[in-house]
């Protein structure tokens, strides 16, 4: 597990270069992501969803495959694969 971007409590800027660059340095094969929302609402924002398509995109661009996009929200958990997002 690795941290790469940090945020705001209502934005944070992900560069999908960034997180080819990391996975290329770690060798690895396949890639979950996972933020938070710290309003307590799991569900993806609009925002949430384009970069998820951008990051699974640059990342399937090397042959690296995206097994899940994990929201935390207080209790609750959103998994973009388990709503057949990914």
């Amino acid at each position: 597990m690795e941290e790469i971007f940090e945020g705001t409590l209502s934005t944070t800027a992900v560069y999908p270069r960034e997180v080819v660059k990391r996975a290329l340095d770690n060798n690895a094969a396949a890639l979950i992501f996972v933020h938070n929302h710290p309003s307590g609402n799991p569900n993806p924002s609009s925002d949430d969803l384009t970069i998820t398509k951008k990051l699974k995109e640059a990342a399937k661009s090397i042959d690296i495959s995206v097994h899940d996009h994990l929201i935390i929200a207080g209790d609750e958990v959103y998994s973009f694969a388990d709503h057949g997002i990914l």
